[in-house]
């Protein structure tokens, strides 16, 4: 867990292990918001880079009738 300070122009520092992990680059835009009393930034990610992330998963799952 890392520990950030916020500026007095409310600016935080991502951490470089957390930006690492993440994969962040200079530039890069997140989605901020409050979730259950916490900050949460996710990074957005283009939409081909998403391309195939589904692939493999099960779909034989029971449908509504109405979403069939």
């Amino acid at each position: 867990m890392e520990i950030v300070t916020v500026s007095a122009k409310f600016q935080v520092v991502i951490p470089r292990s957390v930006r690492e992990s993440l994969k962040i680059k200079p530039g890069q835009k997140v989605q901020v918001f409050p979730y259950e009393g916490r900050i949460e930034l996710i990074p957005v990610r283009p939409v081909r880079k998403m391309r195939g992330f589904l692939r493999g998963i099960n779909t034989d799952v029971e449908r509504e009738m109405d979403r069939v």
